[in-house]
C-alpha cells in the first residue's frame, strides 16, 4: 500500500471542552485521577457508575479469519489495504500522525480502526522518557472523527472506544463520551423504564459501584490505584469496607489505598465498631502490610480495649491479623486468654474456630513473644491450628507443582525416605519432610520420629533450632512450596499466612527448602525436574543413596 504523504498544515488552535487538555502549544496527558473523578462526580447515579467500570477491557483487533468468517473486527473486509493501514496506526510516532492516516485515507478506514487509534494514543501518552506533545486541536479533530462515524460501530468497538475514553480522560459530560454512551444505549435490548434513582454523591456513588457483583468477582487494579487518591471523608465506612475486601480477596497489595484505608480508620476511630474494624484490617495481615500511619497500633488498641468484650469474634480476627504482622499487643493478649474470656466463647456457635485462633496466638506467644508474662490458653483448650493443606491450596490443586515435585522426590530418594503433607505439631501442614542424620544422610522416616517436640523444651527463645539439633542428631528439613497464590499479586512479598508458617516452623527447628514457583515453572519435564530438587538437596549437604546410607 503507498503511504499518503505530507501532514497537515498548522491549524489556528480552538477552545477546548473539559479541563483535560492543554493549552495551545502545551503537551497534555490525562490526569491520574480522571477515572476517580468520573466515579466520585456528583451527578453520576449508581447505573452510570456500574456502566463504566464494567465496560470490557480492550481486545486486540484481529484481521485474520476466525470462526465466523474473515470478517474482522468492527465490520469491513480483510482486504490487504486495511491491514496496512492498521499497522500504519499501530506504528504511528505521535497523536498528529494518528490523525493523518485516518483523516487522509476514508475509503480504507473501518469501525475498529478508531479503537486501534484511541488504544495507540494511549501507549504514546505512557511512553518513556517523554511523551509527545499533544496539541488540543489534535485530541478535537480526533474526537470529531469518532463522534461522526461512531453510529456505524458495532456494539464492541463502541464499548472500546468508551473504555479507552474514559481511561485518557477524556471528559465524561464531554461531546465524545456522551456519543458514545448514546449509541451504547441505543444498542442495547429494550427494557422497562427502572425505579428513579436517587442521585448519590461522593462515597455513595462509589459505594453503590463498588457493590457490583461483577466488580467484586473481577478485580480491576488500575481502578482500584487511581481510587486511592480519594479523601477518606469522602468515603462512607461500607465504601472502605469493599475497598478493603476487594484487596485482600484479589491480593492486590497497593499501598496507597492501604495506607488510605489505614488513616480513615484512625480518623474515624470513635465511630467504628469492632465488627467493621475487623474487615478494615483484615488486608493488612493477609497482604502482610504493616501501614506507615502512626497512629494505627494505637488506634487498634484503643478499639481492642473498649469493643474486646462486646464482640468476641471480631476481636480474635484483629489479634489475627496483627499476629500475621507482629505486632500483638499485650493488653489485648491478657484479655482473650483470660479464664471468662475463654469461658464465654466455648457456649458460641464460633467456639471452634476462636479456639483454633487462640491456638495460634498461644503459639505466636510461645515461639516470638519471650517478654509475655500474662495468662495462656489452657492445654486441654488448644487445637490443632492447620491440620490440612489451606482451602487455596486445595482449591487451587490441579494447577499445583506438589504432585510432580511428589514424583521426583520418589524417584530420587525412594517412597521411604520422605512424608507428604504431614501434620506437625502445633498444627502445621508441611508440604515435604525429610529426616536427616547429622553427617547429612536422608534417613528412612519410619525409623525416626518427624515430629520435633513442642514447645520447644529448655531453649531460650530464637535458639529453638540449635536445641532441637543439639538434643536429637537428626535434623527435619522441611521442602516448602511457594505457589504463585502464595504471594501477593505482581510482586513478590509471601501472603502474611504463609510468611507466619514458615517463620513458625523455623522458630521451631525445622529447617526450610523453598522451592520458589518461578524456578518449578522453568522446569521442562521429571528429568529436568529431578536434575532441580538434586542441586537443592545437595547443597544443604544432604546425601542419599548407596553413597549416603
Amino acid at each position: 500500500m503507498r503511504r499518503p504523504r505530507g501532514e497537515p498544515g498548522p491549524r489556528a488552535p480552538r477552545p477546548t471542552e473539559g479541563a483535560t487538555c492543554a493549552g495551545p502549544g502545551e503537551s497534555w496527558s490525562p490526569s491520574p485521577n480522571s477515572m476517580l473523578r468520573v466515579l466520585l462526580s456528583a451527578q453520576t447515579s449508581p447505573a452510570r457508575l456500574s456502566g463504566l467500570l464494567l465496560i470490557p477491557p480492550v481486545q486486540p483487533c484481529c484481521l485474520g479469519p476466525s470462526k465466523w468468517g474473515d470478517r474482522p473486527v468492527g465490520g469491513g473486509p480483510s482486504a490487504g489495504p486495511v491491514q496496512g493501514l492498521q499497522r500504519l496506526l499501530e506504528q504511528a510516532k505521535s497523536p498528529g500522525e494518528l490523525l493523518r492516516w485516518l483523516g487522509q485515507n476514508p475509503s480504507k478506514v473501518r469501525a475498529h480502526h478508531y479503537s486501534v487509534a484511541l488504544r495507540r494514543l494511549g501507549q504514546l501518552l505512557g511512553s518513556r522518557p517523554r511523551p509527545p506533545p499533544v496539541e488540543q486541536v489534535t485530541l478535537q479533530d480526533l474526537s470529531q472523527l469518532i463522534i461522526r462515524n461512531c453510529p456505524s460501530f458495532d456494539i464492541h468497538t463502541i464499548h472500546v472506544c468508551l473504555h479507552l475514553a474514559v481511561l485518557l480522560g477524556f471528559p465524561s459530560d464531554g461531546p465524545l463520551v456522551c456519543a458514545l454512551e448514546q449509541e451504547r444505549r441505543l444498542r442495547l435490548p429494550p427494557k422497562p423504564p427502572p425505579p428513579l434513582q436517587p442521585l448519590l454523591r461522593g462515597g455513595q456513588g462509589l459505594e453503590a459501584a463498588l457493590s457490583c457483583p461483577r466488580f467484586l468477582r473481577y478485580p480491576r487494579q488500575h481502578l482500584i490505584s487511581s481510587l486511592a487518591e480519594a479523601r477518606p471523608e469522602e468515603l462512607t465506612p461500607h465504601a472502605m469496607v469493599l475497598l478493603a475486601q476487594h484487596l485482600a480477596r484479589h491480593r492486590l497489595r497497593e499501598p496507597q489505598l492501604l495506607e488510605a484505608i489505614a488513616h480513615f480508620l484512625v480518623v474515624q476511630e470513635t465511630q467504628l465498631s469492632s465488627k467493621v474494624v475487623q474487615k478494615l484490617v483484615l488486608p493488612f495481615g493477609r497482604l502482610n502490610y504493616l501501614p506507615l500511619e502512626q497512629q494505627f497500633m494505637p488506634c487498634l488498641e484503643r478499639i481492642l480495649a473498649r469493643e474486646a468484650g462486646v464482640a468476641p469474634l471480631a476481636t480474635v480476627n484483629i489479634l489475627m491479623s496483627l499476629c500475621q504482622l507482629r505486632c500483638l499487643p499485650f493488653r489485648a493478649l491478657h484479655f482473650v486468654f483470660s479464664p471468662g474470656f475463654i469461658n464465654y466463647i466455648s457456649g458460641t456457635p464460633h467456639a471452634l474456630i476462636v479456639r483454633r485462633y487462640l491456638s495460634l496466638l498461644d503459639t505466636a506467644v510461645e515461639l516470638e513473644l519471650p517478654g509475655y508474662r500474662g495468662p495462656r490458653l489452657p492445654r486441654r483448650q488448644q487445637v490443632p491450628i492447620f491440620p490440612q493443606p489451606l482451602i487455596t491450596d486445595r482449591a487451587r490443586c490441579k494447577y499445583s507443582h506438589k504432585d510432580i515435585v511428589a514424583e521426583g522426590l520418589r524417584q530420587l530418594l525412594g517412597e521411604e525416605k520422605y512424608r507428604q503433607d504431614l501434620t506437625v505439631p502445633p498444627g502445621y501442614c508441611t508440604d515435604f519432610l525429610l529426616c536427616v542424620s547429622s553427617s547429612g544422610a536422608v534417613l528412612p522416616v519410619r525409623t525416626q520420629d518427624p515430629f520435633l517436640p513442642y514447645p520447644p523444651r529448655s531453649c531460650p527463645q530464637g535458639q529453638a533450632a540449635s536445641s532441637a539439633t543439639t538434643r536429637d542428631p537428626a535434623q527435619r528439613v522441611v521442602l516448602v512450596l511457594r505457589e504463585r497464590w502464595h504471594f501477593c499479586r505482581d510482586g513478590r512479598v509471601l501472603l502474611g499466612s504463609r510468611a507466619l508458617r514458615e517463620r513458625h516452623l523455623g522458630l521451631m527447628g525445622y529447617q526450610l527448602l523453598p522451592l520458589p514457583f518461578e524456578e518449578l515453572e522453568s522446569q521442562r519435564g521429571l528429568p529436568q525436574l529431578k536434575s532441580y530438587l538434586r542441586q537443592k538437596l545437595q547443597a544443604l549437604g544432604l546425601r542419599w543413596g548407596p553413597e549416603g546410607g
